[in-house]
């Protein structure tokens, strides 16, 4: 099933599922406890990230390819950062380039994101995708010069600005997606493809991510996580190519849908 979150004429905010005239059939009850579809219909007048998380985790490095397209090494244990549940942005609204804490290299990440369900702690890998409500697309927007430069070391400040994490269309359940470890994944700026690659790539498999982020803590329903990029980043191209105001970023996941964000400067 595909779940979506959405605004109404009113303002007012729901969960329900698509269908094929624009409507969405609503959701009721707890996402993460127990919920039923009903048979109330509603036309969105806003699409919005399909969840709001209680905390974000990301794997950096992932991906072979991206690895050696950075001269990095494989590394042993997936490596780890998080991002401010703030930065979340909905489909269609834009990427807003820091101006306050200025930055000129700013980057896109295709990334496929998992959602927990429901409480997770020391989960083996075999029975990992048993917490997962489902998978969404993600953007690891990423501000390379304090990602680097002006970081400390840690990567957190350069990726955690506001706006940086778009999410979305929807969140599609494991029944539909299948395996989550052979989904196509791109994305394309201003309709040109930059990244076009499998999540079979990945170094540290869907349930490997989740068997390391649970060991000896807990994971609350409503948690994300992002699980890396593949190649064909911006920063990698010979010369970087940094977003500017007036791009379009496309990010495709197979059986996930397509999360699309303008790229405009933040207001100061």
């Amino acid at each position: 099933m595909k779940i979506v979150r959405f605004a109404d004429a009113q303002g007012k905010i729901h969960y329900g599922t698509p269908e094929r005239d624009g409507q969405v059939r609503l959701i009721a009850g707890d996402l993460f406890e127990s919920y039923v579809l009903t048979d109330q219909r509603l036309r969105p007048v806003k699409l919005l990230a399909p969840i709001q998380p209680i905390a974000i985790f990301c794997i950096g490095l992932n991906y072979r390819k991206h690895a050696a397209e950075t001269s990095a090494r494989i590394p042993e244990y997936p490596i780890v950062f998080m991002k401010n549940p703030a930065a979340v942005q909905n489909p269609s609204d834009p990427v807003a380039l820091p101006r306050h804490l200025n930055s000129d290299q700013v980057d896109y990440e295709a990334e496929l994101a998992i959602v927990i369900g429901r409480k997770a702690k020391n989960v083996p890998a075999d029975r990992a995708l048993d917490y997962v409500m489902g998978f969404t697309a993600a953007n690891d927007v990423s501000a390379r010069d304090w990602q680097i430069q002006r970081g400390g070391s840690q990567w957190c400040r350069g990726k955690t600005f506001d706006t940086f994490c778009p999410l979305g269309p929807a969140i599609v359940t494991p029944d539909e997606t299948g395996n989550p470890n052979s989904l196509s994944i791109q994305t394309r700026v201003n309709g040109e493809t930059r990244q076009q690659s499998n999540t079979a790539d990945m170094i540290f498999s869907v349930e490997a991510i989740i068997e390391f982020l649970s060991g000896s803590t807990t994971l609350l329903p409503g948690t994300v996580i992002l699980t890396g990029t593949p190649e064909g980043v911006g920063m990698a191209r010979k010369p970087p190519l940094w977003l500017k105001p007036g791009d379009q970023i496309e990010v495709e996941i197979e059986k996930i849908g397509v999360l699309a964000n303008p790229v405009i400067a933040e207001a100061i």
